[in-house]
This record gives structure tokens, sequence and C-alpha cells, in this order.
């Protein structure tokens, strides 16, 4: 159990290191040629793969999860957030393409309504998808485990979102310095 923590961790260490090394080199840069917000630090695909990362060690770690029975946690939990992350690209794409009709002088209201049923389709096939992929979790964690796993993603949930306003805060904040 502890070689496999030991070994995430080196994997979260190593992206957080190679981002570390990209964000000192475009510090070093910025300061003569100012790159894009964007086109510093960590991307949020990185930032997601290290979250992700750490939402795994602490599920082992916090649901007591034997060394036995975690590589098939791992390939589920992971099949879940990609069944997650999957089904919030496409509706984030389908949403843009609203956003674009609705802005539109004159849309047409037959597209509208095919684009909000393609919508109201995919998260009742997201639901179902995610469905299947709890209950693939549930399989290999007994009752209390799985009770744990619930109140675990909820925090971890609440955890990342705390992230993402602290880091929203400090851009803005050095954003407002950059500005003076």
């Amino acid at each position: 159990m502890k070689e496999m923590r030991f070994i995430i961790f080196v994997v979260v260490l190593g992206i957080a290191g190679v981002s570390l090394h990209a964000q000192e080199r475009g510090g070093r840069q910025g300061r003569q040629n100012r790159q894009a917000p964007a086109a510093e630090g960590v991307s949020p695909a990185e930032v997601q793969r290290m979250f992700d990362s750490y939402a795994l060690m602490q599920a082992q770690e916090q649901l007591k999860i034997n060394d036995a029975v975690f590589p098939k946690f791992l390939s589920r939990f992971k099949a879940l957030q990609d069944v997650r992350r999957k089904a919030l690209q496409e509706r984030t794409r389908l949403v843009v393409e609203l956003r674009q009709m609705v802005n539109q002088p004159q849309p047409d209201d037959a597209k509208l309504k095919e684009r909000l049923k393609a919508v109201h389709d995919l998260e009742t096939r997201a639901q179902g998808d995610v469905k299947k992929a709890y209950e693939a979790i549930d399989e290999v964690l007994d009752v209390r485990q799985q009770a744990k796993f619930r109140v675990f993603e909820e925090n971890m949930e609440r955890r990342k979102l705390d992230l993402v306003m602290r880091a929203r805060a400090s851009r803005n904040q050095a954003n407002r310095k950059q500005q003076q």
C-alpha cells in the first residue's frame, strides 16, 4: 500500500516539477516578452491530472483499500473520472453551440430544439454512465468503504472548488499588481 502511494506521489511530483520548470522559464522570458496568462504556468489539464492523482492517493488512504483491491479500484475510479470529464466536455461543447445560436439575430427554433434535445440526451446518457461507473466501484468496496467513498468525493469536490477560488484570487491579485 505504501509502495503504491509512493509511486503515485513520485508521478505527481514529476508533473509538478515539469510545470514548475516551465513556469520559471516563462517567468524569466515573461519580464521582457509578456505572454498571455494561459501560456504561463500550469495548464488546467495538468492541474486536473495532479488533483486526480492526489484524490487517488487520498482515497486509498481514507478508504483503507488494501494492495490486493487497489488495482481494481484504480481502474474503476479512473473510469468514473473519465466518464464525468467526457460528459462535461461534451456538455460544454453543446452549450457553446447553443450560446452561438441564441446570439444570432434570428435563431432557428428547429436547430435550437435539436441542440436542446442533444443536451438532454447527453445528460440522460451521462447519468447512466456515472451510475454504471459507481456500480463498478462498489463491486470492489465493502459497504462502509462505499459510504466513505461518497463522503470522500464530496469533500474532494469542496477542496477542489476551494483551490480554484484561491487560485483565482491569487491570479486577480497578481494582475492588479501588474497593472499598478
